[in-house]
């Protein structure tokens, strides 16, 4: 009895001593923290629209610091503009006045156009407090020793194929490269398993049944379709010019699709010229997106859950496509959504590939930091800062 009763204090005492210390800290006040970014980013005022999805990604996270979510015309958010050179870097004050109580940090110092190099060397080397990671990166940053933050996968990579091509107007010629395609290959070895392989359109955290759509490659059913078209088409596979990752999928997509016969090439698109910019030589000879059999896409969901989630994806999809975009009923049973992706995913004029989560790196000092979920913004306003708050930047003044 003597015996069982020390074991279990024992027990007691090693699972209070393995609790993190930081639990018992208490929150405190002050301190910059250091946000890089790779996008360049316009000031909120005068607004200027977004040309590429990753800085209205950054500016619509960006805006929330700035503006009252529950008052977006005049209320205040969290923090204010304090200096503003676009294109290179933003310092944001903390708002004593802010509707939800004055953030912890005094300002937020914005680098931007950092390249993922950049932004993880900087994380090693304790010079930023905050970047986001490139998820095919992820091993490398934690092999690094740099503190990492993964999200639930909420985007979906994609393969989508435009209306009005005649090569593809075949569903057999949809289907065979569907068909050839090895997500697991694009997991394990671009993605270094840090995502999850995609058969619907909702990953299985949110709706509960993605298991029930198939991901592995079928390469006889490719072969065999393929078979089946008489004047075999050749096929080109556009993927983002300013996105790796999407460029290294798309060139193992063409890998799986000639091992099943499949003539398929891929072929970056280059980014679309601002507003009112004037045409180069580059832009003016570009290939059009109209000259683009199939292309990825990336799709992050809007909120956890299945029925607003999908449909946003399908209202985004329905512009791209020719799929059945109508709204879900209202309230929608997991049979109903169940159905509406299974309409579209045996369309295959959709082809989910894989689900990638939001990859976060953090400096040691960062605390109370949690990965934004779908729909949700970054918590600058909650995370406090430990440690001497101001040691790095008293180190590089003069």
């Amino acid at each position: 009895m003597k015996l069982r009763l020390c074991l279990c204090l024992a027990a007691i005492s090693l699972a209070l001593a393995t609790v993190p210390a930081e639990t018992a800290r208490r929150p405190r006040y002050g301190g910059v923290l250091r946000l890089e970014i790779g996008a360049l980013v316009n000031p909120p005022y005068p607004a200027l629209p977004a040309t590429t999805p990753k800085q209205a990604a950054a500016k619509e996270q960006i805006d929330a610091l700035i503006y009252d979510s529950r008052n977006r015309e005049g209320g205040s958010g969290p923090f204010q503009v304090a200096e503003w050179e676009p294109g290179k870097h933003a310092t944001l004050s903390a708002n004593e006045k802010a509707p939800g109580g004055r953030p912890y940090v005094d300002s937020i110092q914005i680098q931007m156009g950092r390249s993922p190099r950049e932004m993880l060397l900087d994380l090693e080397l304790s010079k930023a407090d905050l970047a986001e990671i490139p998820v095919e990166q992820a091993r490398q940053a934690a092999d690094r020793s740099v503190r990492v933050s993964m999200s639930q996968p909420d985007e979906l990579l994609a393969l989508v194929f435009p209306p009005g091509r005649a090569a593809t107007e075949d569903a057999r010629v949809r289907e065979a490269l569907a068909q050839s395609i090895d997500r697991d290959s694009v997991v394990n070895f671009i993605l270094q398993k840090t995502s999850e392989a995609a058969g619907g359109l909702l990953p299985q955290w949110s709706s509960g049944t993605a298991f029930l759509f198939p991901t592995a490659a079928d390469s006889a059913r490719a072969k065999e379709l393929w078979a089946q078209i008489a004047a075999s088409p050749k096929l080109v596979l556009g993927y983002d010019s300013g996105d790796p990752l999407e460029q290294s999928v798309a060139e193992r997509i063409v890998v799986n699709a000639r091992e099943s016969g499949i003539s398929l090439a891929a072929q970056a698109i280059p980014p679309a010229p601002a507003a009112g910019a004037a045409a180069t030589p580059a832009t003016a000879t570009a290939t059009p997106p109209a000259a683009f059999d199939a292309r990825l896409i990336r799709l992050s969901m809007t909120s956890p859950l299945p029925r607003p989630a999908l449909t946003s994806l399908l209202t985004t999809l329905g512009g791209m496509t020719t799929i059945d975009a109508s709204p879900l009923p209202d309230p929608a049973t997991p049979e109903d959504i169940y159905n509406r992706q299974r309409a579209v995913v045996s369309s295959f004029r959709v082809v989910p590939l894989v689900w990638l989560p939001h990859v976060y790196g953090l400096s040691q000092r960062v605390r109370n930091w949690k990965a934004p979920g779908p729909g949700e913004t970054w918590p600058l306003a909650d995370v406090w800062l430990d440690g001497p708050p101001d040691a790095a930047s008293e180190k590089e003044k003069p």
